[in-house]
């Protein structure tokens, strides 16, 4: 059997060579396979105007029923996303993008990064943020921890967010300078991430994939996101089906990947758009939608 690609399928309603970012709304609903799961961030493509609405609560609820399982792979803290997976219709969350994965039957998670000795590891998390505000004290003098750094385990936040200084600019110099000293960086919308260097949302999915879903196509898994955080999310030769919403927008030229498609609406609601587009009418491949993937408990 050929690898899953969709967009193979659009072959006989694109030109030639697709465009790199397409409406989801210029795709006709049975013209792609049925997903076998959704991986999705949550601040931004989930919340709209930072929490969630009664809109996204029912269409989580489709989901389900349709037997689409869906994994939340977000930035936020373990002590945050540890307790989504008790209330939330989701087979799992992954936290501290890609650090851990969170669900119901695991309540003390997994990790999804090699730590020897997480202890150490937040120590020198903590003189990393040090060495940081350090160097950028001249141009950030308000950069400060984030409130939800206290419940972290895998990665350092601080606050990005309400920065009238804050430029491009300085992101890629506060990103070099970690990189210069061993860590990684990324970046949110309201929040900056000293990390592991191989610390990413995709590998923590393909952590977790192998964990949940052995048998699951990665390729035949819809990701979607928001931010600079996601882009992993967004590399095609991974994840082939991959969703920005809208909100994306501002972001597009510095991702050295882009999503296949984008959506009309911004954060929660463009999810719900591709809620909507996934589930109406009859997806080709339902009769096999759960080969590999089902939801957990």
């Amino acid at each position: 059997m050929s690898p899953f690609d969709p967009l193979d399928q659009l072959s006989d309603c694109l030109p030639d060579r697709p465009p790199r970012l397409l409406p989801t709304a210029a795709i006709s609903p049975g013209s792609l396979p049925r997903p076998q799961a959704i991986a999705t961030d949550m601040d931004g493509t989930l919340t709209r105007s930072g929490r969630f609405s009664r809109e996204l609560l029912a269409d989580l609820e489709r989901l389900q029923a349709a037997g689409i399982p869906l994994l939340i792979v977000t930035g936020r803290s373990a002590g945050w996303v540890s307790g989504l997976v008790e209330y939330l219709p989701i087979a799992g969350a992954i936290a501290e993008n890609g650090g851990l994965l969170y669900r119901r039957d695991r309540p003390e998670g997994d990790w999804l990064v090699d730590l020897p000795d997480p202890i150490a590891h937040r120590q020198a998390l903590a003189a990393a943020f040090g060495h940081l505000t350090g160097q950028f004290r001249a141009d950030l003098p308000q950069l400060t921890t984030a409130s939800d750094n206290a419940f972290r385990l895998t990665d350092w936040t601080f606050d990005l967010a309400g920065l009238p200084q804050l430029t491009p600019t300085l992101l890629d110099e506060m990103g070099q300078f970690l990189a210069d000293r061993g860590w990684g960086f990324t970046y949110s919308a309201v929040q900056g991430h000293i990390k592991l260097p191989n610390q990413h949302k995709a590998a923590g999915l393909q952590r977790a994939i192998a964990q949940l879903w052995p048998d699951c196509d990665p390729k035949a898994i819809v990701t979607i996101g928001d931010s600079p955080n996601d882009e992993s999310l967004f590399d095609r030769a991974q994840f082939p089906w991959s969703i920005g919403v809208a909100n994306l927008h501002p972001y597009l030229d510095r991702l050295a990947h882009q999503p296949t498609y984008l959506t009309e609406r911004a954060e929660g609601d463009g999810f719900c758009e591709v809620v909507d587009w996934l589930l109406s009418g009859d997806l080709p491949g339902g009769g096999d939608r759960a080969r590999g993937c089902h939801q957990i408990a």
